[in-house]
């Protein structure tokens, strides 16, 4: 399972670096979206991986859960402790830019 997970991770950064690469191929410009067609369909395969991703990922946690209850000690601790990070990232963002 742990394996699965990092794959589909993995993939979805890499499919993140392939519409960079297809952002500056194609000329197109940050933030947009829309530009040239090639561009187009990696920004779509990008976000069409990370909707999926979003069903995937914790469906695989639950059968976790499910097969053995006692095993997830750590698989619970991967997944906040990076959420308890990231919250407290933009929140010292959020404190810095506003006594800017």
């Amino acid at each position: 399972m742990h394996i699965v997970t990092i794959l589909a991770v993995l993939q979805f950064f890499l499919f993140g670096i392939l519409v960079g690469r297809a952002r500056r191929q194609h000329r197109v410009k940050a933030p947009a979206t829309s530009g040239h067609e090639l561009f187009e369909r990696a920004f779509r395969v990008h976000m069409n991986t990370l909707e999926q991703l979003v069903g995937f990922l914790p469906a695989l946690h639950r059968y976790l859960y499910l097969a053995d209850p006692a095993k997830c000690r750590y698989e619970f601790a991967f997944t906040v402790i990076p959420t308890f990070i990231l919250s407290a990232a933009a929140i010292w963002s959020t404190v810095t830019r506003a006594a800017a």
